[in-house]
């Protein structure tokens, strides 16, 4: 299994590399460049050089991003123009949040979705599996920012029992006594995630309750409740595992849109505001981290994966 997971960290950051390669291009191919964004509008011609130079930003673009890996390498996200502080800084303060955030949705999904997948398939082709479909359909195909504003309207100025603005607290302890705050971004967040994982458990269980293992079960006089829940839900959550894993990019890049709709002060909400102001180093920054999310996470399902099914470790020790 080591030689297995060796591998695929190897492609990770092969992956990690490229996406660093192409966001960089892209992000120095902005009119206005960093200097624009930095001096703002009135600031002159030999103002805008000057700047470039001694940033660097008028050196040729391979050069400027062997520049930038290095920093990377040590640390250094660079400085942003608009805050006045090190990227580094920012992102070490408002990372926690959305990891916070992301994880309470994640939880929320899973409870939510794991029971709902195994009862559609225990009642597959029903009444009841047909309306949890549609209603998944529905909940997976709805904009984040759409079932965002409809629960907002719903829970904040129809029926006013939920605040309708995350907490502002500095920490995470601060974050978590205002937990009515919390209800509505992490439900906004998770709505689509509970869809999904809903599909792959229904689909993974009805695959599984068809398979020889099961009527054995049954056969031997188990109960139904035993059945499904200790022999089949154990195997059928393997594609949930990697799931898990895949959609962790996913939750980061839906928190940009949550955070940004409550007021929610972390990293999306950063991204958000550096993307008005183009303000690079944080571009570039925040970039990354979701770069890297993506790879742990799939380096996450690939790991969990292995570890919960023999077959994969065989395999990784018969190449």
């Amino acid at each position: 299994m080591l030689k297995y997971l060796l591998k695929r960290l190897g492609q990770a950051v092969v992956v990690v590399f490229l996406v660093t390669i192409v966001t960089f291009a892209l992000l120095q191919s902005q009119p206005g460049g960093a200097a624009r964004a930095a001096l703002g509008k009135d600031a002159t011609q030999e103002q805008l050089d000057a700047f470039d130079h001694e940033n660097g930003y008028d050196r040729p673009i391979v050069e400027q991003y062997v520049t930038y890996i290095g920093k990377i390498a040590h640390g250094d996200f660079g400085y942003s123009y608009q805050h006045n502080q090190s990227v580094k800084t920012l992102l070490a303060v408002r990372l926690p949040r959305t990891i916070f955030l992301s994880l309470l949705s994640t939880v929320l999904a899973l409870l939510i979705a794991v029971p709902l997948g195994v009862f559609q398939a225990v009642k597959r082709n029903k009444a009841p599996d047909y309306v949890i479909t549609i209603g998944c359909l529905l909940a997976y195909s709805t904009p984040i920012f759409f079932a965002g504003l409809l629960l907002i309207v719903l829970f904040s100025q129809v029926w006013p029992i939920l605040p309708g603005e995350a907490p502002q607290g500095q920490d995470l302890a601060v974050m978590w006594e205002q937990w009515d705050h919390l209800v509505l971004p992490v439900c906004a967040l998770s709505i689509g995630t509970i869809a999904a994982y809903a599909r792959y458990v229904r689909s993974s269980m009805v695959d599984n309750l068809n398979e020889q293992y099961v009527r054995t079960a049954r056969a031997k006089g188990l109960s139904e409740v035993r059945v499904v829940f200790v022999h089949t839900l154990r195997n059928a959550m393997f594609p949930v595992i990697t799931m898990i894993g895949l959609y962790i990019p996913a939750m980061f890049c839906g928190a940009l849109v949550i955070e940004t709709l409550f007021n929610f002060n972390g990293m999306g909400y950063l991204y958000w505001q550096a993307t008005g102001r183009r303000d690079y180093p944080i571009l570039l920054g925040v970039t990354l981290i979701v770069a890297l999310a993506t790879v742990v996470g799939a380096l996450l399902a690939d790991f969990l994966y292995a570890a919960a099914d023999p077959r994969i470790r065989l395999a990784g020790r018969s190449k």
